[in-house]
């Protein structure tokens, strides 16, 4: 009897850390949907397509699309940003460039030879890091406008946000931010939008620059952005040390994960945010960034409030909030881990929760994101040894994961 309850514990214990996240798609190496065998082989022979130099970074679900962005870090980069069909049996299934190969054809960009002549096509993508869907079935993009970020790095078209209307695939609006508001040691890599159906016109993105440690909000209604600034947007000194997968390096990022939290009794929401270089989380609140008078003078500093901190080694890339738990979930990248803390907590580590972790597939979670019924989707991507080593080709390199978020936060502190 004692040996049948030792094992049914063993059992109990073995079902208890067995991972939560399911592998949904893996790539060794990234490979698109060419129109031809032909095209692809002409890719290849011009340098526009060099297999090794395509790594996918950004995460989104619109019903039965999985939009995957590649920047364009090294040249050769076939589309930047892409999706597979979630429909689809095939676990390593081709990135189907988006809306079209034309919008990814370069050679549109390049002409337009310096910054000061206008694209010829405005549905051209030249290098997102991150995308949103949002409430009203709209993709916006947050282009950086460069390419060979890690070579000779070229800035081909002004950074710029670029919307489509996800059930037409038609371009809605191209917005190009203002030179005054990119300085250049500028890094726009992520774009958080705040939308509601039933007032699509009043939608606001944030774009955190994790270069120049600002924040820009776009209105949609006025077709006008503005530019942030404020202590909390730094890099924290002591927390720029990163060791993943095996790579030890320094970064100095500032602000870059973004969530739209709850709604408070007022009508405001609280807009979390952290620097990647830090283990602090910060929030403040969305009327305060909308009102631009207010915000963007000495008046707002003590609007920006400390929320807590992740404890040692709680660098984190991404996060996002869920209102049906009322939970936020953020990757850990140097833990190789995807957390989670419920809004209605204190935040300190003793009261957030692990959801996953896994030194082999979640080497440097990159990106995450919620879909319309309940599923929390991860991006990883071994970021640090593309940078600076060289991936193994052989051997799989990214992985996209999903998981029922109620399910997630089952036994873990995230749920009330």
């Amino acid at each position: 009897m004692n040996l049948l309850l030792s094992g049914f514990s063993l059992i109990l214990i073995v079902l208890t850390i067995e991972a939560k996240l399911i592998e949904k798609f893996s790539w060794k190496q990234t490979e698109f949907d060419w129109p031809n065998p032909e095209a692809k082989q002409k890719a290849i022979e011009s340098g526009q397509y060099i297999v090794e130099n395509n790594l996918p970074l950004g995460v989104e679900r619109w019903q039965n699309k999985l939009f995957i962005t590649v920047p364009r870090w090294k040249s050769g980069v076939a589309a930047s940003l892409n999706y597979v069909d979630l429909n689809t049996e095939d676990k390593s299934p081709k990135l189907k460039p988006y809306p079209n190969w034309e919008a990814h054809n370069l050679p549109l960009a390049a002409a337009a030879g310096d910054m000061g002549t206008p694209l010829q096509d405005n549905s051209t993508v030249i290098s997102p890091f991150r995308v949103q869907a949002d409430a009203c079935d709209r993709l916006w993009v947050l282009d950086t406008g460069v390419i060979d970020l890690l070579g000779d790095t070229k800035q081909i078209a002004p950074n710029a946000i670029i919307i489509f209307d996800l059930k037409t695939d038609k371009l809605i609006r191209r917005y190009e931010l203002p030179k005054n508001q990119v300085k250049d040691e500028s890094f726009l890599a992520n774009i958080i939008v705040d939308s509601d159906r039933s007032e699509c016109d009043k939608a606001y993105a944030y774009m955190p620059d994790l270069g120049a440690y600002t924040l820009i909000v776009y209105s949609f209604r006025d077709n006008h952005s503005y530019r942030i600034v404020h202590h909390y947007f730094h890099f924290d000194p002591l927390q720029g040390d990163f060791n993943v997968g095996g790579v030890n390096f320094q970064w100095t990022d500032g602000i870059f994960g973004m969530a739209i939290g709850p709604m408070n009794p007022d009508h405001s929401k609280d807009i979390y945010f952290h620097p990647l270089a830090s283990t602090k989380e910060f929030k403040v609140s969305d009327h305060v960034l909308r009102n631009e008078s207010y915000v963007t003078s000495k008046d707002a500093f003590f609007e920006f409030k400390l929320v807590g901190d992740r404890g040692m080694n709680g660098q984190s890339t991404a996060e996002v909030y869920d209102k049906e738990t009322g939970v936020i979930f953020y990757t850990q990248i140097n833990k190789d881990a995807i957390a989670c803390w419920n809004v209605k907590r204190p935040y300190n580590p003793d009261t957030q929760g692990l959801v996953d972790s896994d030194s082999q597939t979640l080497i440097f979670p990159n990106d995450m994101k919620i879909d319309t019924e309940g599923n929390l989707w991860v991006l990883s991507d071994k970021m640090p040894t593309y940078i600076y080593k060289t991936l193994d080709m052989e051997k799989v390199n990214f992985r996209v994961f999903s998981g029922k978020i109620r399910d997630l936060i089952k036994g873990t502190n995230c749920e009330l």
